[in-house]
């Protein structure tokens, strides 16, 4: 193992000199940590990359360092050809910005907030849209100073419930974050399609896969936001691909309009007794035993109807001066099940949790196990029948009735079995548009295998993926509540167009390490690795060390960046392992055929396509064998 030693590390252009590993700091693990959950975890660790300092937060050591300048120095290029200018804030605010926004209460738990010893509020910034804002408008007065694109790269924090995945989802994590101040809505399309442009390209240099898919804008807000998802079963976003190879996440997914039914057939609607189903499949077991159906056919989880009660958490706004609760109803197809993170999209920036028993005693008309859509929506405010949807104020629930939401999927004039609103009793036959109505449509269940796809060209399949990036037209919200405005031609005071577009560093580094790594190790691109060429000085012979370090001064002399195993009393086979370990794309080894052949072998990481060179040509061919890899 190497030895464990003081090391200096640039934070800006990498140095010429070779990192020798008897004096790097360094300690590299033969066992997995117990707590790695995934393989870039796992591997980062035991390489010496990073160490965990507490849970969701993460030491860098030299070898880490170096990967994250070498990613940070790509993002930095690719924003500069895009005209975009870097600046660097604080991570520490003041409340006032993100109250101004609603955010401070937006956020929630998700925020480090703490109190200075004047008893004044602060947080760990989460994100920056406000201080870049309100940097703009201390500034910038006129159109003449617009387009202008900023952007930093900072630390960011937020307080997850539950980190995982090592840097994937941490509490502390580096994060570069652009912003693009325009003065109209075509200039934010022009700035929008420039930073897309250059996430492509960067994500490309750093040998990330990625797919663009479309997203929700959640509490960002805005009209439009796209996803770089790299495709990683480890991922804890779904996202849904259709044949025309567009691609969505699952949670900004619409289902595609269900043609009306004829219902003309159908039976007037009944009341039956149901004792004792309280199950979507006692329900249908039930109805095929006491009430089998007059076509013959069997009764099925997709004739029912569930009514489920969530509890949605709204921020103070313009009627509430404080967080306040709204339960709904929201009724899904039996055979589906719903999916929390979609539906809470669609309330956004609110929260949504399931209805406790708190919500439930609040509502008696509220039936478990037998809740129906009659005391509920249109239906408790005597104009459900017929009523249009639309027009019914969303059901406010300001006059004490609760909001009844109903799943894309289900058709109007579609029949059902549902809740009856009292125990042991349910409805059969009950139609949606004939017996009954809802105040909205929402997106409440799971997409499955061979959903329609939103643009009509076949069914969708899925995958895992992990965010690396994302961009949002964030329009007009952060510009009109901290009032960033400038004169337009005209001399009008007009309000500043935004766009955001951020990319998560540190996470990206995690998943150039799950997309390049074997089970010996990592095996990093060329372009970020720690170093470009790993010459390992073997056995005992000072010939080998010798000719190990005039190798190393050619190699220096080439602007090469070198990792110098030159550790005396280490074995070969520790050494070679340290090297599968560490994943410098191209291995050197000095050892016993250079004492008696005079050759170096030169290989890949993987230890495919290994040469053995003249010990005078081993510079060059390492050079030549460097350039084809970038």
């Amino acid at each position: 193992m190497a030895s464990l030693s003081p090391c200096e590390h640039s934070f800006g252009r990498m140095s010429s000199t070779a990192l020798r590993m008897s004096t790097l700091f360094l300690r590299t693990l033969r066992e997995d940590p117990a707590d790695a959950d995934v393989d870039s975890a796992r591997l980062l660790q035991r390489a010496g990359y990073i160490r965990k300092a507490a849970p969701g937060i993460w030491t860098w050591l030299p070898l880490g360092l170096r990967v994250l300048n070498k990613i940070e120095a790509i993002m930095r290029e690719e924003m500069a050809g895009i005209g975009a200018q870097e600046v660097h804030f604080p991570a520490l605010l003041p409340r006032e910005p993100y109250e101004a926004t609603h955010r401070w209460e937006e956020y929630g738990d998700n925020i480090f907030r703490l109190k200075d010893r004047h008893e004044a509020d602060y947080l760990l910034a989460p994100t920056h849209e406000e201080v870049f804002t309100l940097l703009v408008k201390d500034l910038y007065s006129s159109y003449k100073d617009l387009p202008v694109t900023l952007y930093q790269i900072q630390t960011k924090y937020r307080d997850e419930f539950r980190p995982r995945a090592g840097l994937i989802r941490g509490r502390e994590f580096i994060m570069k974050d652009a912003y693009s101040f325009t003065i109209d809505e075509e200039g934010l399309g022009q700035e929008y399609l420039k930073e897309r442009g250059a996430y492509e390209r960067i994500f490309h240099r750093l040998g990330v896969d990625y797919v663009i898919v479309h997203a929700v804008s959640g509490p960002m807000g805005g009209s439009q936001s796209e996803e770089f998802l790299a495709p990683l079963p480890i991922g804890e976003d779904t996202f849904a691909q259709s044949p025309s190879g567009k691609a969505w996440n699952v949670e900004a997914l619409s289902t595609p309009q269900a043609a009306p039914v004829d219902y003309s057939g159908e039976p007037q609607v009944e009341t039956r007794t149901t004792e004792g189903t309280h199950t979507i499949e006692a329900l249908v077991e039930c109805a095929n035993t006491n009430y089998p159906r007059s076509d013959g056919r069997a009764w099925t989880a997709q004739d029912t109807l569930k009514n489920v009660v969530i509890t949605v958490k709204h921020p103070e706004d313009e009627l509430h001066d404080t967080p306040w609760r709204e339960v709904v109803v929201v009724g899904v197809p039996g055979d589906r099940t719903v999916d929390m993170k979609r539906l809470e999209a669609q309330f956004a920036p609110a929260e949504i949790e399931e209805a406790n028993e708190q919500d439930l005693k609040a509502h008696p008309e509220l039936v478990p196990g037998f809740i129906g859509p009659m005391a509920l929506g249109p239906q408790a405010r005597g104009h459900g029948l017929g009523a249009d949807a639309d027009e019914t104020e969303a059901g406010s629930g300001d006059d004490g009735s609760i909001r009844y939401l109903i799943d894309a999927h289900v058709a109007k004039g579609s029949a059902w079995i549902t809740g009856a609103d009292e125990s042991d009793r349910h409805l059969f036959y009950a139609v949606y548009g004939r017996d009954f109505e809802a105040d909205g449509t929402v997106e409440a269940v799971e997409v499955r295998q061979g959903d329609m796809s939103p643009d009509g060209s076949g069914p969708l399949s899925f995958q895992r993926g992990v965010e690396i990036g994302q961009v949002f037209q964030l329009g007009l919200k952060y510009s009109q509540a901290l009032g960033l405005k400038v004169l337009d031609h005209n001399g009008k005071a007009v309000p500043v167009w935004m766009g955001c577009y951020g990319i998560g560093v540190s996470r990206a580094l995690a998943c150039i390490a799950e997309f390049h790594h074997d089970d010996k190790g990592l095996a990093w691109p060329a372009a970020v690795a720690p170093a470009q060429v790993h010459v390992l000085a073997t056995g005992k012979k000072a010939e080998a060390f010798d000719a190990a370090d005039t190798l190393v001064a050619q190699l220096e002399e080439r602007g090469v960046e070198v990792l110098y195993d030159d550790r005396r009393k280490v074995s070969p086979g520790v050494k070679f392992k340290d090297a599968e370990l560490i994943g410098v794309p191209l291995v050197a080894v000095v050892g016993r055929d250079t004492v008696n052949d005079g050759t170096i072998e030169i290989r890949l990481r993987d230890g495919s396509e290994a040469e053995a060179v003249p010990v005078d040509q081993a510079a060059q061919r390492l050079q030549e064998r460097l350039d084809a890899l970038r």
